[in-house]
């Protein structure tokens, strides 16, 4: 499925995933394979003489869309009470044959993130090595879907956030750095820790985000990673959490919570990123819970979480540091089709303007990703991930929702198909 030969995208608006980007008309993008090989103005026709011409009708092209928080295992669904995610996987990851079913929905979810104008994701936590695997059967172009940063496992603690299900339960330092072994022998793209509870691990009002994990853990896991070249990425949805991440050598500091003057000054020393996720919170602290199903415990710990996330998020861009944008996929009501509503999301409750959220979702995630030299924005030398919509997003986001076109590595896609979810698209468009 390699692109071959030189295509030219002509009679689009193109906006290239800068932060100062500005709509440029009267373009033509030249594709060669699978890179970007040169933006002429369109009076140059020598320029793109023998390519194949695509006209894009007054459309509007742009990077794809950078997804920074997904979990392949999950699809969305809605759920009426919690269910035992440790035992369900345990069935799943029994037998070949349901591994193999549960192998091919991952990849099929990948697949729509494609479709849904994701030209990259990373996953922060996954069913045994299902992620790089993915990620080597669309790199070798074996199948079609989107670049991945694979994490496979993260590493949690006995009773801690999704332990068991696309964690493991690292009952000492010694099994959590047998873990890291494990990812580095699966070649995975970075290591990720479930250092806190998350909101609905909270047994009582305001035990969302407790800290779960000892520092001395963590510290020894970012330790040996930094020592093999990786990153380190943690769920971190309270204070003390927060702290104890940045204290002990934590990269990525994934969700957050409300921070003081302290923590932005670790954030600040160390280098950390945030990763906001305004997403899955939201159901369980707007919903009515007759439609969201929480308890409400769990409504009140949702809204304590999701405040905490704008707070972080807010301060961190503030102080200048570097916030990438996720939605956690596969929480439920999260599909892996509704990356666009992060956008809006992030600029309703943060507060930041349409071009800076769209700056975040592509470029901007892909310089915290260290792959913008491949991704991220429209610049010749790069690879050909482009969506293309029919209105601007810079005047209105929902047009992400749904995608004209998606290119992958130049792979021209002309009718990206999404199978949606009517019962999450209804309760969640209040919102927009």
């Amino acid at each position: 499925m390699d692109a071959t030969g030189r295509t030219a995208y002509i009679g689009a608006t193109i906006l290239d995933g800068r932060k100062d980007m500005e709509p440029q008309e009267g373009m033509v993008l030249i594709t060669s394979g699978s890179h970007i090989e040169a933006i002429v103005p369109e009076s140059e026709k020598s320029a793109y003489a023998g390519c194949e011409v695509r006209s894009l009708k007054g459309r509007f092209l742009m990077p794809g869309l950078i997804n920074m928080h997904v979990h392949l295992a999950g699809n969305g669904k809605p759920q009426k009470k919690q269910r035992d995610n440790a035992a369900l996987v345990r069935k799943i990851m029994s037998t070949g044959l349901t591994r193999a079913v549960a192998y091919r929905l991952v990849r099929q979810y990948a697949q729509i993130e494609l479709m849904s104008g994701v030209t990259t994701i990373r996953t922060v936590g996954g069913l045994g090595d299902f992620d790089t695997r993915c990620r080597d059967e669309i790199a070798s172009g074996k199948v079609l879907g989107p670049r991945i940063l694979a994490a496979n496992e993260g590493i949690s603690v006995p009773g801690g956030h999704m332990a068991g299900s696309v964690a493991i339960a690292a009952t000492s330092i010694d099994e959590a750095l047998a873990q890291v072994e494990r990812s580095r022998q699966q070649r995975a793209d970075l290591i990720k820790l479930m250092i806190t509870g998350g909101v609905l691990d909270g047994k009582r009002k305001g035990e969302a985000g407790l800290l779960r994990m000892d520092p001395a853990m963590i510290k020894a896991v970012c330790d040996r990673a930094h020592e093999l070249g990786y990153k380190v990425a943690a769920h971190v949805e309270g204070v003390d959490g927060l702290r104890a991440a940045l204290e002990n050598g934590v990269d990525s500091i994934e969700h957050g919570a409300k921070p003081d003057a302290t923590i932005m000054e670790l954030f600040k020393a160390t280098g950390a990123t945030l990763c906001t996720t305004l997403s899955p919170a939201l159901p369980y602290a707007l919903f009515d819970r007759s439609i969201s199903h929480a308890s409400e415990i769990e409504q009140y710990n949702g809204n304590m979480v999701f405040e905490g996330i704008i707070a972080c998020s807010k301060a961190a861009l503030d102080a200048g540091i570097p916030v990438a944008l996720g939605n956690d996929v596969g929480c439920p009501w999260i599909t892996q089709y509704d990356f666009w509503r992060e956008l809006i999301y992030y600029c309703r409750y943060v507060g930041v303007a349409p071009s800076f959220a769209l700056y975040s979702a592509t470029l901007g995630n892909a310089q915290i990703a260290g792959i913008n030299d491949v991704t991220g924005s429209l610049e010749p030398g790069k690879h050909a991930d482009m969506i293309v919509t029919d209105a601007n997003p810079l005047d209105d986001l929902t047009t992400l929702r749904n995608v004209r076109h998606v290119m992958r590595d130049g792979i021209f896609i002309a009718e990206p198909h999404v199978k949606r979810k009517p019962e999450v698209d209804r309760e969640l468009d209040k919102f927009l």
